[in-house]
């Protein structure tokens, strides 16, 4: 099959992203432009400057530069801007439905009000849902390198927009920072009717996706890729049918696997895992949806047939109305069948 054909399969397939921060869509175009309109300085000289610093050996040095770059979100207007900019995007790529993460505590603790935040994030994705017809639910992350006392204030914060926001989950350095830090707000959230996610197994080890399920009670593990260091929790996993939200480009640029050749997704829909791909941190990572779909694809030969279990599985893993759900499964397999 040429690269062409499944290229071009790739990009036509409705497909929906489950793992995507919102700040991670930052392009440094758009950084420069809300900097000038802020008059904020940015370090960096130029757009090339910028990116020519997205090289980066772990985890932590990314967030480096992820937080450095949010520093000049400051008006309800900026935030929506950079939604709209990555719908814009997504649009393009067929994707029409998304879950996505925002990090309040990256904004607060430089003074920025919980309300601009989220105003300006959620009036651009209602605009979205109205231009595009893109769907979406909203993941409200507590940053776990602060203190709990950070989380219950963010969670405090978020109460009055219930009805704006579907889950909490946990993000940013995973190593020293466990699930279990967070094990008593993110009972509260769930008693204030939050749904539970957490980022574990992406540098932290096996034991935090432990600690993920009994402790903090998440309904999906965003990365989970070292789940397979330990085969009772790899049966575990399949057993509750708890989502994996893979991200391809991101693993390969934070080098959690040195080459997309090495990367686990095939082996882990081998053993009956629900996994999804996502772009995770596009403007950072160097790609969006079809290009995470299509360097995995390079890189391990996945057939039509396997992208589109794939597909399916992120309308499986979404917080979509079960009829919805089907109705969009059932889309993706009659464009499977009209394009083997």
């Amino acid at each position: 099959m040429s690269t062409n054909s499944i290229n071009k399969f790739i990009e036509y397939i409705p497909k929906a992203e489950l793992h995507l921060h919102i700040e991670g869509t930052f392009e440094p175009e758009l950084m420069f432009d809300i900097a000038k309109r802020n008059q904020k300085k940015i370090k960096y000289n130029s757009v090339d400057d910028l990116k020519n610093a997205y090289n980066f050996n772990n985890l932590q040095e990314f967030l480096d530069i992820y937080y450095a770059g949010a520093n000049v979100l400051i008006k309800e207007q900026d935030f929506y801007d950079l939604t709209w900019a990555y719908l814009n995007k997504v649009n393009q790529q067929n994707v029409i439905h998304v879950e996505i993460f925002f990090d309040p505590q990256t904004h607060t603790d430089r003074g920025i009000s919980f309300d601009t935040v989220i105003k300006g994030i959620y009036s651009a994705l209602e605009d979205g849902k109205k231009q595009f017809g893109i769907t979406f639910k909203l993941i409200m992350s507590f940053l776990r390198h602060l203190d709990e006392d950070s989380a219950f204030k963010t969670l405090e914060e978020a109460l009055p927009y219930k009805n704006w926001i579907s889950a909490v989950g946990l993000d940013s350095s995973e190593i020293g920072n466990p699930p279990s830090k967070f094990e008593r707000v993110f009972t509260k959230a769930r008693e204030e009717g939050f749904i539970t996610v957490a980022h574990a197994g992406e540098e932290g080890p096996s034991e935090y996706i432990w600690e993920a399920i009994n402790l903090l009670k998440v309904k999906r593990i965003d990365h989970g890729n070292r789940c397979l260091d330990d085969e009772t929790l790899v049966k575990k996993l399949a057993q509750l049918k708890i989502p994996l939200t893979l991200c391809p480009l991101s693993n390969l640029e934070l080098k959690v696997v040195k080459d997309l050749k090495d990367h686990p997704i095939v082996e882990m829909m081998h053993k009956d895992l629900l996994v999804t791909v996502n772009s995770d941190d596009p403007a950072y990572f160097g790609g969006y949806m079809n290009e995470n779909y299509q360097s995995i694809t390079d890189a391990l030969d996945l057939s039509k047939k396997e992208i589109t279990e794939l597909v399916k599985n992120s309308f499986k893993a979404s917080w979509l109305p079960e009829e919805e759900k089907e109705k969009r499964i059932a889309e993706i397999e009659d464009y499977y069948q009209k394009h083997q």
